[in-house]
């Protein structure tokens, strides 16, 4: 059990700890290569601070010096180096689904279903038991929808649409960024990492099942 007071040093320790150890694993498992993909966690919601992955840093050696602490923001209080660019993506998601974990991985059939779907929109997914695995979700009949968001580097103008997105949406567990990659969110890192364990497993099935 976390007995860390909420913001304090030791708390922010765990946190990195966990998400670095987090990063390599979806590197192993082909979700974050190289230098792609993104993780945060909370630390504290008053004052906010925001445990987040350094930007432009090899998911394979992730290691917890590579993890900042930054405010409601984005601007760095704790750590050495620049936040991932998609900060602002991360904060809107904590804002808007009042999630505790943010996690965004690169994999090829988030990449491979983003495209092939881009003009309905988003992606169905229904009837597979590994649905159950997402919050709240308690049988196989289930229809979930992820939407896609196009792409963009003009990252203000993103955050924008993914609040609208998620307004949209209010009942997915994830969206998809075009050609990009997955986002999805939880209540703490334990559940945002089952979230892109479920949503990564049942995208992979309908990539390799696409007759399109």
């Amino acid at each position: 059990m976390n007995t860390a007071e909420p913001n304090s040093p030791v708390r922010f320790k765990e946190l990195a700890e966990l998400l670095s150890e987090i990063g390599r694993s979806f590197y192993a498992r082909g979700w974050a290569l190289g230098t792609s993909g993104n993780f945060s966690s909370v630390v504290s919601r008053n004052p906010f601070r925001l445990a987040i992955t350094s930007s432009a840093v090899d998911k394979s050696l992730l290691t917890s010096d590579q993890i900042l602490q930054i405010d409601a923001d984005g601007n760095v209080v704790e750590g050495f180096g620049h936040p991932s660019a998609e900060a602002l993506l991360h904060l809107m998601v904590v804002r808007a689904r009042t999630a505790t974990a943010v996690l965004h991985t690169h994999s090829v059939w988030s990449n491979i279903l983003s495209e092939a779907h881009a003009r309905e929109g988003g992606v169905k997914i229904e009837s597979f038991e590994m649905l159950k695995g997402l919050e709240g979700v308690h049988t196989h009949e289930h229809s979930e929808w992820l939407p896609i968001i196009e792409n963009s580097q003009d990252m203000v103008a993103l955050a924008h649409s993914v609040e609208r997105t998620l307004n949209e949406h209010s009942g997915s567990h994830g969206f998809l960024l075009r050609r990009h990659g997955l986002y999805t969110w939880g209540r703490d890192l334990a559940e945002a990492k089952r979230h892109v364990e479920i949503l990564e497993f049942l995208l992979e099935v309908l990539g390799r099942t696409s007759r399109s």
